[in-house]
């Protein structure tokens, strides 16, 4: 187990040499199965078949250039409701498996889909790195921020492909958005803002108490540190607990802070963060803030300018803000584009004119077939690599650790660490449950 002070990792200009050697191999078919033609269906398993996993199974089984060798879960109900639709929607039944490593151990399947809890993401997806299988991992790519630098190793290491699951990358009208935005259409853009507002429910109090039979709560909890079950943990709300989500940040806000990152152009993590939070709403056992105001400053290579990245988040509040109740903004120095990433954008000129607007909704589809494409080396590149899966992730662990310490964060991007508080810098890792088989390495 490495622990969460160590800064011999590599950083994340090391990284990106890598990344960039693997990503040639790849482009030189690397990623190609020997033998076998561009049409032919590519075999995938399926780990965390509930929720967004479930919405994966679904759409996966429509495709014909696919084939859903086994579906893995700990939850027996869940993992019988996805075989099931499999069986129903193909020729054969999946395998159904309790244990991921049986599923990896699998010669025929060359990708998997991650759709587990947050502290499994990266313990899987670098399992499956190791294993000479592709991922696709749902957002946020990691857990903590050490993990993530452990899942670009991994990646980087195995030359296989990795996509996060920011579907918002491969949606045609979000590309086309930040093409814009990149084109300088609104000018220089200098800050970028971000925003989750919505009603959550209350999760209530509880006690620790059995496990339901039907679900194997020991290996649920797998590599974290294992403590008793709630009955307000399972089904989703394990999101609102330290020790296996990120908060709704990480849950819904992830996909705003992504798509305003990506508009933004910036390459690294920002150095310097802070956030004010708290539970100013809701009175239960949820551990994350219920309302959040985090700001993030990034330095310009080559320059004396700093760019602003904000997010703004409030679980009680149901309400639009500049149009849109999830959304992200874009602020140029000749214009400003506001965009609701499941919904369209509108692009302002000077004196406020509406110079272009368009509609659309979230692409899921679109970033499958992105993925499955680099797979057969159709296309080149994944709209959701991991170093982008790293930008947005980075944003949601930096603030979250600053609302926990209200602290003023400095972080040194290259090295990953904070420099200026001991306690937040320990929060960079995790603790694991010592000796268990999927602590990532």
């Amino acid at each position: 187990m490495k622990n969460a002070d160590q800064t011999s990792l590599p950083g994340r200009r090391q990284f990106l040499q890598a990344a960039t050697a693997g990503a040639t191999a790849v482009a030189l078919g690397g990623s190609a199965r020997a033998g076998r033609s561009a049409a032919d269906k590519i075999v995938l398993g399926i780990i965390g078949p509930g929720g967004m996993g479930m919405a994966h199974v679904t759409q996966l089984c429509e495709r014909p250039d696919v084939a859903i060798a086994a579906v893995c879960d700990v939850d027996e109900q869940r993992l019988q409701t996805a075989a099931d639709h499999v069986a129903s929607k193909s020729n054969s039944k999946p395998r159904r498996e309790k244990d991921l490593r049986k599923l990896l151990d699998d010669p025929s399947i060359d990708a998997v889909f991650i759709a587990t809890p947050d502290h499994w993401h990266a313990p899987a997806a670098i399992l499956a790195l190791k294993a000479g299988k592709h991922v696709y991992v749902e957002k946020p790519c990691c857990h903590n921020i050490r993990e993530g630098r452990m899942m670009a190793d991994a990646v980087a290491q195995s030359g296989k492909l990795l996509q996060v699951g920011t579907q918002s990358r491969s949606t045609d009208f979000v590309r086309e958005a930040i093409q814009r935005i990149h084109e300088g259409e609104i000018g220089e853009v200098l800050v970028a803002k971000a925003w989750n507002s919505q009603r959550r429910g209350n999760i209530g109090h509880t006690q620790p108490s059995d496990p339901p039979a039907y679900l194997d709560y020991d290996s649920w909890v797998g590599p974290a540190p294992l403590v008793p079950y709630r009955s307000n943990l399972l089904p989703g709300r394990w999101r609102w607990w330290y020790n296996f989500g990120c908060g709704d940040i990480g849950n819904d806000g992830v996909h705003d802070i992504d798509v305003a990152v990506w508009g933004l152009n910036v390459k690294s993590h920002p150095e310097r963060m802070t956030c004010l939070g708290g539970k100013y709403f809701f009175d239960d056992d949820q551990q994350f803030p219920d309302t959040q105001y985090a700001v993030g400053e990034y330095a310009v290579e080559g320059s004396q300018k700093k760019k602003q990245m904000i997010f703004e988040q409030r679980d009680w509040s149901p309400y639009v803000q500049e149009g849109y109740e999830n959304g992200a903004a874009y602020y140029g120095t000749t214009g400003c584009l506001i965009m609701g990433h499941t919904v369209g954008w509108k692009l302002f000129k000077e004196r406020n004119k509406l110079a272009a607007e368009r509609t659309g909704t979230a692409d899921l589809p679109a970033h499958h077939t992105n993925f499955l494409d680099c797979i057969r080396g159709t296309q080149k590149q994944l709209n959701a690599d991991i170093h982008a899966g790293l930008l947005g992730a980075g944003i949601v662990h930096l603030a979250n650790i600053s609302a926990r310490t209200r602290s003023v964060l400095e972080f040194d991007a290259s090295n990953e660490q904070i420099t200026n508080h001991s306690e937040a810098n320990a929060l960079v890792g995790r603790e694991y449950r010592k000796g268990h088989w999927a602590v990532p390495t």
